[in-house]
């Protein structure tokens, strides 16, 4: 096991990483950004390092200041959460070839999945069912092009290969808006992710966004923690997520997972990882995946058990996973609200000092927070300031101590999403599950404040 462990993070996750290393008797270097001199973590910390001014580019994002920051402490490892430099095949790269241990996944998969007609092309060989599209870029031929789509039907949607996030997507309801719709995506890919390539799938009308979180180590052992459903978004960015997906047969998850695990062998992936697929009359469709911990994985660490930080960083240390498939369990229903420091319904960001923070309890209630009573919310990164978690025998009792734990939370002196999770928690629709990636959107057109 490591002696020390460099956080290239912050916010909650970083907080969360610290709590994990903790617990492996493992010592953590914080850095942090000028702006970020009072978190909380950062407080609580053996040993912390500025990285740099406040904007992301000159601290966050600067590959040498995070690797002279692990030379200067002697870590030994450099765990870079989510988000920045988390899927950053280069800085994975760079951080190996200092001498240090990357926890995440080889330069090499991260570059695989990371480019998403790679990723695709990759998945089929493996056996894992993708949106029917084309199987590589696009060609420049717009009569090729043409004959693609019609083979597709109409509607199309045109992603960016290097995109992520929700951006690089532009939909195409006809055969004489497509060239047009191509040519704008394949600039705006090339100006926003230095890579212009972009291919062209069916879009699906009304999906739901599931995903399978899993686990992999160096001697191609891996495991799948079942699945989430993330459908309940806006603008591609997650609000509430649970485990399990409601309404989805037991036996197609085991079908998608143990496919997931046979492609993470056939790849040699290492580490924590999520399959995201779309989910619509019964059959699942490849994404994309994501190479590093995700924002929503308390609500699988919950249902199973397994601590996916922890895990993450013995498989990097090179231990092997400590249980198979078989001794996977999941037991009851978890829920998780991500609290933004913004209006709840025009989602401006609202950063700010908080003038009172309390966070909820109970049986079955986790927060995963850095704020408290009197920090500043930095107007420099993005603007979640934690989660709120739940876990109950049935899905009826998640949501009924996530409603208690949403009306325990007080968060004054910036504008936070309460509001509106307070709302959806009792949503008619939202409370039969099973509602698809675009019920956000349309359930805020008709409460327009």
């Amino acid at each position: 096991m490591f002696k020390k462990i460099l956080v290239a993070n912050r916010g909650e996750i970083a907080l969360r990483i610290q709590r994990a290393c903790r617990e492996l008797g493992v010592k953590a270097v914080m850095v942090y950004s000028e702006a970020d001199r009072e978190a909380k973590y950062v407080k609580l910390a053996e040993e912390a390092v500025c990285i740099g001014p406040a904007t992301s580019a000159q601290s966050y994002l600067n590959m040498p200041a995070i690797i002279s920051a692990a030379e200067v402490t002697d870590a030994e490892a450099i765990h870079p959460g989510y988000g920045f430099l988390s899927e950053n095949a280069d800085f994975a790269e760079r951080v190996e070839k200092s001498g240090f241990q990357f926890i995440g996944p080889t330069p090499e998969s991260i570059r695989l999945m990371g480019d998403k007609v790679s990723a695709k092309q990759a998945m089929i060989k493996a056996g894992v069912p993708c949106v029917p599209g084309s199987d590589g870029e696009l060609p420049d031929d717009p009569v090729q092009i043409r004959r693609m789509a019609r083979a597709v039907g109409y509607p199309v949607i045109i992603k960016a290969a290097g995109g992520g996030g929700g951006r690089g997507m532009r939909v195409v309801h006809t055969e004489a808006a497509l060239i047009n719709a191509v040519q704008m995506t394949k600039a705006e890919a090339g100006a926003a992710f230095g890579n212009p390539a972009v291919y062209l799938e069916k879009f699906l009308q009304n999906p739901r966004h599931i995903e399978i979180q899993v686990l992999a180590d160096k001697f191609k052992n891996a495991v799948y923690l079942g699945e989430r459903d993330c459908s309940m978004q806006r603008r591609h960015q997650k609000i509430i997520e649970e485990a399990p997906a409601p309404g989805v047969p037991r036996k197609l998850i085991e079908k998608i997972g143990e496919r997931c695990v046979a492609a993470c062998k056939k790849i040699g992936y290492r580490g924590a990882g999520t399959f995201e697929f779309l989910y619509e009359d019964g059959e699942f469709y490849f994404i994309e995946m994501n190479t590093r911990v995700q924002v929503e994985h308390p609500v699988t660490e919950m249902i199973s058990g397994v601590d996916i930080v922890k895990t993450q960083i013995t498989v990097a240390a090179g231990e092997k996973l400590p249980f198979t498939q078989r001794e996977i369990v999941l037991r009851g229903h978890a829920i998780e609200c991500r609290l933004n420091a913004e209006d709840p319904y025009k989602f401006v960001p609202s950063p700010g000092r908080i003038t009172m923070w309390h966070a909820p309890g109970g049986p079955g209630v986790r927060v995963d927070s850095h704020v408290y009573t009197n920090y500043f919310v930095p107007p420099n990164y993005d603007s979640m300031v934690g989660k709120i978690i739940v876990h109950g025998d049935t899905r009826e009792q998640a949501l009924a101590r996530m409603r208690t734990a949403l009306l325990e939370t007080v968060l004054e002196g910036i504008n936070s999403n309460i509001a509106l999770h307070r709302e959806l928690l009792v949503d008619a629709k939202f409370m039969d599950g099973g509602t698809n990636i675009h019920y956000l959107e349309e359930w805020l057109s008709h409460h327009k404040r």
